[in-house]
């Protein structure tokens, strides 16, 4: 039974509906796994044993019945702590929320629900969603895969880390600057950025309303396509022959997106080569709109999240992190004019970028242009949090400025991710994309050892 902790969700899926494997045996297996697990307090803010054995029982009845509700009816899944769970606990990683028991699911909860989905539990994040790094001291800091010192990736951080553990199928996040990709990617992962409006927010704690978004982290494509599916409550794109033969990418030049350092440079290079001997003509590109683009980000990200926290934080600013904080009250530096200036601005600049890049299949670039950083000296140092944490979602940003969705997949080299990026509501023909690259990256042994 430990094998199933390796298994994609698909597998999983598939095992229970071929009879191979019991829904309430699987989730006993994951339950058993978290709750002796080393890292189980810093990867799981509440685990919802009563809830899973629940639904797994009901699933196994309909698997027997041959009555199954989706491809992963019955596979077990963990959410972030921002997902609204009726009668448990939803605390966004804030002492703020310390407390907070919400009436209801949150929607896309609710559509996983009725596709099957088995609840684990509620996994720990960065304070409000308001870092890429990872690190909360607040709560909990979970692991990286890869690193026993080093964050994980945030703020999706505990999602990333139960499915890299072996503590969950898949996990559930969400992408406002980086927040899915950048710990799928650090954590070795499928990541899938869905468009802004794509999938519900209701019942989901908010960050920034007009950038937040809801997203999976996998072990495979296929596992986000089936995924993406289920918490829209729709039907999965048919990912049968997917090729790269033909297809034409565009990767972003370091004068559009600036270096990165060595070991995520040579993984993405060595990504290009496995595409290029795929099939794929890739051309290189400077696009000024981007870095314009992302140079609205401090006005329009900050203002907007302290726009929506405001009142929360200046009543107790005290039980916050201190370098989140001063992230939040960044967005005082701002007026009302220079807010619906900088918008008037980016959406010229999403036209400009569509333009571009129009009659690509992806556009691509590395999905960090550092690994991670060590979770001590980013504790210790708090310029060095500001510098690492601003690199760290400085390419994933992009995608969230100009509206699109994304998908980062493993290159082979640990922590160092490729990113793809596709025009807005463009998940199916991205993920078709991205099942190829999957398969041309998977065919050449692994790269240069992490650190």
């Amino acid at each position: 039974m430990h094998d199933w902790l390796g298994m994609s969700a698909a597998e999983l899926g598939r095992g229970i509906g071929a009879g191979r494997i019991d829904p309430v045996a699987l989730a006993e297996c994951y339950l058993d796994a978290i709750e002796t697990h080393v890292h189980c307090q810093r990867i799981y803010a509440r685990v919802t044993r009563a809830r899973a054995l629940d639904e797994a029982a009901a699933a196994a009845l309909r698997a027997r019945a041959g009555l199954r509700l989706s491809p992963l009816d019955g596979v077990p899944v963990s959410w972030k702590d921002l997902f609204d769970t009726a009668g448990i606990a939803t605390e966004s990683g804030s002492l703020l929320l310390a407390g907070r028991v919400p009436p209801a699911d949150a929607e896309v909860l609710g559509n996983a629900t009725a596709a099957g989905l088995v609840c684990l539990g509620k996994t720990h994040m960065t304070e409000l969603a308001f870092s890429g790094l990872g690190l909360n001291p607040v709560t909990a800091t979970p692991p990286c895969v890869n690193d026993a010192a080093a964050v994980p990736g945030g703020s999706s951080s505990g999602a990333a880390a139960s499915v890299a553990f072996g503590l969950a199928a898949a996990g559930v996040g969400s992408d406002t600057g980086g927040s899915v990709r950048v710990p799928s990617a650090w954590n070795d992962l499928v990541g899938l950025k869905t468009t802004s409006g794509r999938l519900s927010l209701r019942g989901v704690v908010p960050l920034c309303p007009r950038f937040d978004t809801v997203g999976p982290l996998c072990r495979s494509v296929e596992d986000a396509a089936l995924m993406l599916a289920i918490l829209e409550g729709g039907r999965p794109v048919d990912l049968t022959g997917a090729s790269l033969a033909g297809m034409r990418f565009l990767s972003l030049s370091e004068e559009t997106i600036g270096a990165a350092r060595d070991v995520p440079r040579a993984a993405f290079g060595g990504a290009l080569e496995r595409l290029a001997a795929a099939g794929a003509r890739i051309e290189t590109a400077t696009i000024p709109a981007v870095p314009d683009a992302l140079a609205l980000a401090p006005v329009i990200f900050a203002t907007e999240a302290y726009g929506t926290w405001r009142d929360e934080i200046e009543a107790r600013p005290e039980r916050m992190y201190p370098p989140v904080l001063e992230r939040f009250r960044g967005g005082r530096n701002f007026s009302g004019p220079d807010y619906v200036a900088a918008w008037q601005k980016l959406d010229t600049l999403r036209s400009e970028y569509l333009a571009r890049t129009a009659g690509y299949d992806a556009v691509l670039l590395p999905t960090c242009p550092n690994l991670p950083p060590d979770a001590a000296r980013l504790g210790a140092d708090p310029a060095y949090f500001a510098e690492e944490n601003l690199l760290t979602l400085r390419n994933t940003r992009i995608g969230n400025m100009m509206g699109l969705c994304a998908l980062t997949l493993p290159t082979g080299v640990p922590s160092a991710g490729l990113m793809l990026m596709a025009p807005p509501m463009a998940e199916e023909r991205l993920l078709r994309v991205g099942a190829a690259a999957e398969a041309a990256l998977t065919q050449k042994p692994q790269g240069p050892a992490h650190r």
